[in-house]
């Protein structure tokens, strides 16, 4: 990679970053990606949550449409370094979830 390219590079992931916020963020990769190419990055997500989760192949492959290719892909990238940060990001956000529900519940009594 080039100087140039670097630099681009850099842009790039400071405008992502400059982004903000989740409907920022929505609207640029609805934009900027094709419909397809955001499925196959949602689905790509998916993917590895449920592995992480523990679910089968089979089991993914039926709910989640996903091939063979696309998992074997997902498996040989699940531990690195994004796909870990994504994950723990998802279980944070679950951990918050299944937490709110609970304070919900026991204020209400």
């Amino acid at each position: 990679m080039n100087a140039l390219q670097r630099e681009i590079r850099n842009t790039f992931f400071q405008t992502l970053e400059d982004l903000e916020t989740k409907k920022n963020f929505e609207i640029f990769l609805r934009d900027f990606l094709s419909e397809k190419e955001l499925d196959d990055c949602v689905n790509r997500l998916a993917i590895a949550y449920w592995l992480k989760k523990g679910r089968s192949v089979s089991n993914i492959k039926t709910n989640l449409k996903a091939t063979t290719t696309e998992i074997k892909f997902v498996k040989e990238k699940l531990n690195s370094i994004g796909y870990k940060l994504a994950i723990k990001l998802m279980e944070a956000d679950e951990w918050a979830n299944v937490w709110s529900e609970k304070i919900k519940q026991f204020t209400k009594e």
